[in-house]
């Protein structure tokens, strides 16, 4: 048993449809057929959607997405198509939203890894591959990789885990040719953004992309490179052989994990509310990776 602790019911907008609500974002149509995405403050851990939010989350995330949307447009344009607020949409939306074009959206989380850990490192410990790809001997929690790597997930719903999967059955699901899109992009768009944080100090270890059609045009949607998406490491505290410090939910985890917290996480019982310490520190560490990768003070 997993998902939503507590799921939220969706703000009521006049002339929105909502579509849909994730683990973080609510998701409306309108008018015209574009699509709205709002970010909220939920966090999610261990598959389960906590009852606590972290203050400013979806509005780190948005303006974090927005920066990079600028840096990778030469390499593939987005679908954002403005930051207006809704008429009627409550205030807490300002900054948190997104009028987005809408897609034909690719049915594959698609992951590019530079470092080995998570998923990779626990599949790479068993057969020395990851997603099917052959890696050399001697690779430990934190290696950097010879050269990145694509290794694409299916896609789950709220509470279920994404599933790797092996290009090539990503190619017998989508076609060769949208197969080879996607491997291209994500790569490139990992390269870009690892060494423009690796210049800000920060090891991006591996991130997620989420790619639609429109038309025939490939383009790049949903958050891109936030810590949500993303492991984000301190390059100066890199150290392969355990797990690595990073800018995320590390402190949720961690906090669910221990005897403090008083869950099993084996169990079917749902997680319970983060202690305000566990939330401030956490919020402080997305505030901290904007500050670090935009060079700007977070307002």
């Amino acid at each position: 048993m997993s998902g939503f602790v507590e799921k939220p019911e969706p703000a009521q907008v006049p002339g929105l449809v909502h579509l849909h609500t994730g683990k973080v974002r609510d998701l409306y149509q309108n008018g015209s057929g574009d699509l709205v995405m709002v970010a909220s403050d939920r966090i999610s851990a261990y598959d389960w959607v906590l009852p606590t939010e972290i203050p400013d989350k979806g509005r780190v995330l948005t303006q974090l997405s927005l920066w990079w949307f600028d840096r990778i447009s030469d390499l593939i344009p987005h679908h954002v198509l403005s930051t207006d607020l809704p008429e009627g949409a409550p205030a807490d939306w300002a900054g948190r939203t997104l009028v987005c074009k809408s897609l034909s959206m690719v049915p594959v989380e698609c992951v590019a890894r530079g470092y080995l850990t998570g998923s990779g490192l626990a599949e790479y410990e068993e057969s020395r591959t990851v997603c099917g790809l052959a890696l050399p001997e001697g690779l430990a929690d934190g290696s950097e990789l010879p050269a990145p790597i694509f290794t694409p997930a299916t896609k789950a719903a709220v509470g279920d885990h994404d599933e790797n999967v092996s290009y090539e059955e990503v190619a017998r699901q989508l076609g060769a040719d949208t197969a080879a899109q996607l491997r291209q992009a994500t790569l490139a768009l990992y390269s870009r953004a690892r060494d423009l944080a690796r210049d800000r100090g920060i090891i991006l270890a591996d991130t997620k992309f989420e790619f639609g059609f429109d038309g025939e045009t490939l383009v790049v949607a949903d958050e891109v490179l936030t810590p949500d998406s993303s492991r984000f490491w301190p390059a100066d505290a890199w150290e392969p052989g355990h797990p690595q410090p990073s800018f995320d939910k590390q402190y949720v985890r961690d906090w669910l994990t221990s005897p403090a917290s008083g869950w099993d996480r084996r169990s079917e019982q749902p997680p319970p509310a983060l202690p305000a310490e566990i939330v401030e520190r956490t919020s402080a560490k997305y505030v901290e990776a904007y500050e670090r990768l935009t060079g700007t003070p977070w307002s």
